[in-house]
């Protein structure tokens, strides 16, 4: 059984997201709380929310979330937000705000 929860237009790119999300995949979901509260990265909280929420919609299945193992992470580019900062001589050079999203699975733990 797997559950998924998606962050839409998080305002990270995602190569600092994915610095996050690989620290967590594979992790039994009570792990994966305990690095997401201790790490440095602001981005961690919005991974910890968009991860609770993928618990709770497993949950509604009727999993535990004792049983639960994160399955997959990943974050994709969203639409880059383009700006112009003001340079000498009247030139400007371009500013591009990444934006991303955010999707964790969890689902079941295999036994072998």
């Amino acid at each position: 059984m797997e559950a998924r929860a998606r962050a839409r237009y998080v305002r990270v790119s995602p190569r600092k997201a994915r610095m996050v999300l690989n620290m967590i995949r594979g992790k039994q979901v009570e792990r994966a709380r305990e690095i997401l509260a201790f790490s440095d990265r602001n981005i961690s909280e919005v991974i910890e929310k968009c991860l609770n929420s993928a618990v709770a919609n497993a949950e509604g299945e009727g999993v535990k979330a004792e049983n639960l193992v994160i399955r997959t992470t990943y974050a994709d580019d969203g639409p880059t937000i383009k700006r112009i900062r003001p340079r000498a001589k009247g030139m400007a050079n371009r500013i591009l705000k990444r934006t991303s999203h955010i999707t964790v699975v969890v689902g079941t733990r295999e036994e072998n």
